[in-house]
């Protein structure tokens, strides 16, 4: 079964580790519960050990926010892909809108992509526009962003990457990006993940939709928007609402 992907970016939440053993234990709980859904938890780098199972759970699994461009060495403060590896985890997020604007350039992006693949981690790559406007410029600058972030990687790792469409304008905000809109970017964004790798591999490529995802929205966006599934935020730390996304999700046919 092709599964709906739901990534649940933590940030720097909770504030402590009885509340990440708490989130983890009941995500993976309800995961267990799920058929048609993998949930994914990205804890802050302290917590991932406590969000870990010690046995494979079912449609259940653990990636990091971030990772280090470097493989390894004198980097203070960063964190190698072959360590997120050797913990256990399956994904890592890579060019976040919040990483972006805190410094990080396409070339970054990619090279931490890389690094992430060539651990055998799968790369969860965010890409998205600031604003948009009657000219259409967002597409544009959503295809240079893809094509950028993408430089270097070899097309035999490309099935190892899902792509998440976060239009930043909708980071945070009340209401979602609606769901027609959705709809046609998920497809943009394919194409032009085709037009670096080829259109097979794009057809297998999942594409998420993140930006103000909720557990009254979810289905909706997935649905209409035509999406594989969602990277939430807030969502994903608030429980019980990011159980009712999950669940909302899985009822999907």
């Amino acid at each position: 079964m092709n599964k709906k992907l739901v990534i649940g970016n933590w940030k720097e939440n909770p504030s402590s580790v009885d509340d990440a053993k708490r989130i983890a234990g009941k995500t993976r709980a309800a995961a267990g519960l799920l058929e048609r859904v993998q949930a994914v938890v990205c804890p802050p780098f302290p917590f991932i050990p406590v969000a870990v199972p010690r046995k494979p759970s079912a449609n259940y699994a653990v990636g990091a926010q971030s990772v280090s461009r470097e493989e390894g060495g004198a980097h203070t403060g960063q964190v190698s892909a072959a360590m997120l590896r050797s913990l256990g985890l399956g994904f890592v997020i890579v060019g976040h809108s919040e990483e972006r604007a805190a410094g990080d350039t396409d070339g970054a992006v990619s090279a931490k992509a890389s690094r992430a693949l060539e651990a055998g981690l799968t790369a969860v790559l965010c890409v998205g526009e600031q604003s948009r406007d009657e000219s259409g410029s967002h597409f544009d600058f959503v295809r240079n962003e893809i094509k950028a972030s993408l430089a270097g990687i070899p097309a035999e790792k490309a099935r190892h990457i899902v792509l998440a469409y976060e239009p930043i304008w909708a980071i945070g905000a009340k209401e979602p990006m609606a769901p027609a809109d959705i709809h046609e970017m998920s497809i943009f964004v394919k194409k032009a993940f085709a037009d670096v790798f080829g259109a097979e591999v794009a057809m297998k490529t999942k594409v998420l939709y993140g930006g103000a995802v909720n557990f009254r929205n979810a289905a909706e966006i997935v649905t209409t928007g035509g999406v594989d599934g969602l990277l939430v935020g807030r969502e994903s730390v608030n429980l019980p609402g990011f159980i009712e996304l999950l669940k909302s999700v899985d009822k999907i046919q």
